[in-house]
């Protein structure tokens, strides 16, 4: 058979499509001159056919595009109230509708921006698919934290970056241990433990960057008073950044499968293995990278909107900036580390939800937080690294505890409820504190 496939692929084109062009095209017989006009309209006609169809499978396409990352999620029902948030800034200026109206409309923008580096990351791999989702669902922070930092409000930029650390630690880690320990509670399941103890270390060197000059600013101790403090912010964060630096390049390099679930444990659940690896791509890498544009270019909008609102939200409603700073706008900015994480550990993948919502911790504390202090430095703003003694007393406890329930490599679902139940505690304990120091800092 394969014989006479062979064969025939050469009589075809030697024998039968020669013989229909020199019958179509080369014929002498007389009536085709009076079919050649006809044959030139005839292509008009197939090219303008063929551009129309073009057009129209590009408008579809564009129409497949906005119906599967608009409208096919009921949190994007939300959006909406972003543009409301402007109207009403324009018209009334009330702080407090326009700070809540941003915060909705931001929302869905989030967990979209979070979809799309989902599906980005099929094109990319792995490891760098993991990356990207920290990265990129760290970027609704970074965007608030630069308006923030422009505006010279240096206490909610920090208050910002230390919430989103405590929110993926506590809250989306907790939520995706215990929704995970729910769908599989006949088993524990597993993570790889090397991955968590390297993240571990980084957070404890975080927390060691911040510690210091708190400690030099309240034990009364700098050389120059007001300007050591900064220094050594400014000197920590360069050398945290080259830090982070390295461990993208330890991660890209020589651990390339840091985000692969464990095969194992996946063969386990028999349906939840062929799922994995029939999971396809929804929308294009093209239109990937076209839909993070527009989402973080609608996010930067927003978050101007957001952080203008902010002082006046905390007088109109009463509540404490600090609790603005670290519980209300972290849950807003982790949207999408919540949703991935959750969906993730919902199927198994255990070391993914951990490389989302631990990696993105790290990320704002070894990249964001110094990125910042350099930003800053560039504007002249006295961005540093003392998040005053009560922050950083909070998250110095935070790593520790996590530290604890990351040693063994497993989950349940009383670890998820555990982990939630603390970030509770620190949302209470930041509803009555009082933030000692002014916000413009």
């Amino acid at each position: 058979m394969d014989y006479k496939f062979q064969v025939m692929g050469p009589i075809a084109e030697n024998g039968s499509v020669r013989e229909f062009k020199d019958e179509s095209v080369f014929s002498p017989e007389p009536g085709t001159q009076k079919m050649q006009p006809s044959h030139i309209g005839d292509c008009g006609s197939v090219s303008g056919s063929f551009q129309a169809g073009g057009r129209k499978k590009w408008s579809s396409g564009v129409y497949k595009s906005i119906k599967t990352v608009l409208l096919s999620n009921k949190l994007n029902l939300l959006m909406p109230f972003g543009p409301l948030a402007i109207i009403i800034h324009q018209l009334s200026g009330h702080n407090g509708w326009v700070f809540f109206l941003s915060l909705l409309g931001i929302t869905p923008l989030a967990e979209r921006l979070g979809y799309a580096t989902e599906q980005l990351a099929f094109y990319t791999g792995s490891t760098v698919g993991g990356l990207l989702n920290a990265t990129f669902g760290n970027a609704t922070e970074l965007i608030i934290a630069i308006y923030a930092l422009r505006s010279n409000m240096i206490r909610v930029v920090q208050l910002s970056l230390l919430g989103s650390i405590l929110s993926n630690m506590l809250l989306v880690l907790g939520c995706a241990f215990f929704c995970g320990g729910l769908v599989f509670y006949q088993k524990e399941q597993v993570f790889d433990k090397s991955t968590a103890i390297v993240n571990s270390g980084l957070l404890l060197m975080a927390v060691m960057g911040l510690l210091f000059p708190a400690v030099l600013h309240y034990t009364h101790t700098e050389v120059h008073y007001g300007k050591s403090e900064l220094a050594l912010s400014r000197f920590s964060s360069c050398v945290m950044l080259v830090v982070y630096a390295a461990y993208l390049f330890f991660q890209l390099r020589s651990q390339k499968d840091i985000y692969v679930p464990i095969p194992e444990e996946g063969s386990q659940n028999g349906e939840s293995t062929d799922d994995n690896d029939n999971e396809t791509p929804e929308i294009s890498k093209w239109e990937s990278v076209i839909w993070l544009a527009i989402i973080t270019a609608w996010i930067s909008i927003l978050s101007e909107y957001l952080v203008d609102a902010i002082e006046g939200a905390s007088h109109a409603w009463n509540i404490p900036i600090a609790f603005i700073g670290v519980i209300l706008l972290p849950i807003v900015g982790n949207a999408a580390e919540h949703a991935s994480a959750i969906m993730f550990a919902m199927k198994d993948k255990l070391d993914i939800s951990l490389g989302v919502a631990i990696g993105s911790s790290t990320q704002i504390s070894m990249f964001a937080i110094p990125f910042c202090v350099v930003v800053g430095w560039m504007m002249g703003q006295p961005m540093d690294l003392n998040f005053q003694l009560f922050e950083t007393a909070t998250l110095f406890i935070t790593v520790i505890v996590v530290a604890f329930f990351l040693q063994e490599g497993t989950s349940n679902y009383f670890k998820g409820l555990m982990l939630i139940l603390c970030y509770v505690i620190v949302a209470a304990s930041f509803f009555v504190h009082e933030d000692p120091r002014p916000t413009g800092g």
